[in-house]
């Protein structure tokens, strides 16, 4: 039986730790999360905020998905988009989901995330 999410691995191209550094820690907030020495020697990183984890895999021949995404929810979610704009992250609205304030952002090397928050309507 599944019992919950462990994870969401993203791919990110050689070299981009720095910058994926930048994005989910000090934009987004997450903490890096320590990875096992047989691990970190593939490159990537990792990151983990309350039960959200996620992973940024080094691909060889990355290229960024247009559609695919994690979802993650976020509790005052007006603050948490000027938060990232004050990083100069892009936040596009869209209010096409009923009973949530959502936006989507992008990592810099090209992911997509959604960050969302039910409404209570």
């Amino acid at each position: 039986m599944i019992s919950a999410l462990d994870h969401t691995q993203l791919a990110a191209p050689p070299g981009s730790e720095d910058a994926l550094r930048g994005y989910y820690r000090d934009a987004l907030g997450m903490t890096e999360l320590v990875k096992p020495p047989v691990l970190a020697a593939r490159g990537g990183c990792w990151f983990g905020a309350g039960s959200c984890v996620l992973h940024l895999g080094i691909e060889q021949d990355f290229r960024a998905a247009r559609k695919a995404h994690p979802g993650i929810r976020v509790t005052g979610i007006e603050a948490f988009a000027a938060r990232l704009a004050e990083h100069g992250a892009d936040v596009e609205w869209d209010d096409n989901l009923p009973g949530h304030r959502r936006f989507y952002s992008y990592d810099p090397v090209g992911n997509r995330l959604e960050f969302l928050e039910p409404t209570g309507g």
